[in-house]
């Protein structure tokens, strides 16, 4: 009896062993196929789309990897589909979209603001100016990245020992200048040594290196003291050469007198070599000005100016520099200009550059440009 018990349950052991051996073999196969018919599916779409219908356009192609597959059977895929997929490297004779030109920008930009509140209480450093301007590259030029300028403008400052100021006049200026969507760049000329100032010998030179730099066509000449209060005092060339600080508020916002061409004024470069450039002769404070606007007029142009409401301008207060003292003879040669203006100018520049340095904001250029003539003994 128990042989009998022991036979039956064996037999039980063997069917059980059997079945399951036939349900995994089901299983595999089920698997294979499953695989297989993928297989086929990526090999029928890979030839539908380069086949026949390749003529008609694009295609695309779509790849069924199931998360449920073992790893080998991703691989597997990824191996059969890899030669099929089409290539994504640029044929050799097409050529790259071009870029579309940019738009004019607007004689009146949008971004202007109107009148400024300036004030010289505050500490300003070079840092935070920078900071506050990213897009102003090396050399402190900067170029609309949304419009394109009719003109290129080079800012030139006659400089020495005013460090201070420059922060101030940096820290108004390039955001002024960005918003009336100018292409500029700024450059410091700096007078070397202790001998007497020479202003308009140095916007002669600072308009001569300019140039070497990059093809300007307009030249804004600028004290570093003088910070314009409203933005719609557009720093561009005009038809005529243009006077733009002509309210300030040392002069309790009027313009001295007629004939006064000083602090702020911009040229274009036909402009400026139709009157030979500025005076080199003029050393020590005053007259040249007076010289420039002479060689305006005598040369058949006339001044512009903006509103006075719009060409008010603040002074940085400062004592007077030293080795910049009153120069005696200005009105002698303020007389002559006639005379003076086609062998003294542009033509005559003697000068050397000692040193070019090129800063976020700003390019320096430090100069010698020689000593005043000894002056004639009185009686």
């Amino acid at each position: 009896m128990s042989r009998l018990m022991l036979g039956r349950t064996l037999e039980r052991i063997c069917k059980a062993v059997l079945l399951l051996c036939l349900v995994h073999f089901l299983i595999m196969m089920i698997l294979y196929f499953d695989v297989y018919s993928q297989r086929f599916d990526i090999f029928s779409r890979f030839n539908n789309g380069r086949g026949v219908n390749s003529s008609r356009g694009p295609h695309h192609y779509y790849y069924n990897f199931s998360s449920g597959r073992p790893n080998t059977t991703f691989a597997s895929y990824l191996a059969t589909a890899d030669h099929l997929m089409p290539s994504t490297k640029p044929e050799a004779n097409q050529t790259p979209p071009t870029p579309k030109p940019l738009p004019p920008c607007p004689e009146v930009p949008p971004g202007l603001v109107g009148r400024l509140l300036i004030e010289f209480s505050s500490q300003i450093t070079l840092e935070r100016v920078q900071r506050e301007n990213p897009n102003v590259t090396e050399g402190g030029k900067y170029t609309p990245p949304d419009c394109r300028p009719k003109q290129k403008v080079a800012i030139i400052i006659p400089f020495r020992h005013r460090d201070n100021h420059l922060k101030y006049w940096l820290h108004y200026l390039h955001p002024v200048l960005r918003r009336q969507k100018i292409d500029y760049g700024i450059y410091i000329i700096n007078q070397l040594g202790e001998d007497t100032f020479n202003r308009a010998k140095l916007l002669n030179v600072g308009y001569t290196e300019a140039l070497k730099d990059a093809e300007y066509d307009c030249f804004i000449f600028s004290d570093v003291d003088l910070i314009p209060m409203d933005d719609r005092n557009l720093y561009h060339c005009y038809d005529q050469p243009r006077h733009f600080a002509i309210a300030m508020d040392k002069f309790g916002f009027r313009l001295p007198y007629a004939g006064y061409f000083g602090g702020v004024s911009g040229l274009s470069r036909k402009q400026f070599l139709k009157i030979n450039g500025f005076p080199n002769e003029y050393w020590g404070w005053g007259g040249e000005d007076d010289d420039i606007y002479n060689r305006i007029t005598l040369n058949g142009m006339k001044v512009s100016r903006p509103d006075v409401r719009i060409g008010r301008y603040r002074m940085i207060k400062h004592e007077r520099d030293k080795h910049n003292e009153p120069n005696p003879q200005r009105f002698t040669k303020i007389q002559n200009t006639k005379n003076t203006m086609r062998k003294d100018g542009i033509s005559s520049l003697m000068y050397r550059v000692v040193s070019v340095k090129k800063y976020p904001l700003y390019t320096n250029i430090s100069v010698e440009i020689g000593k005043p003539p000894p002056r004639p003994l009185k009686g």
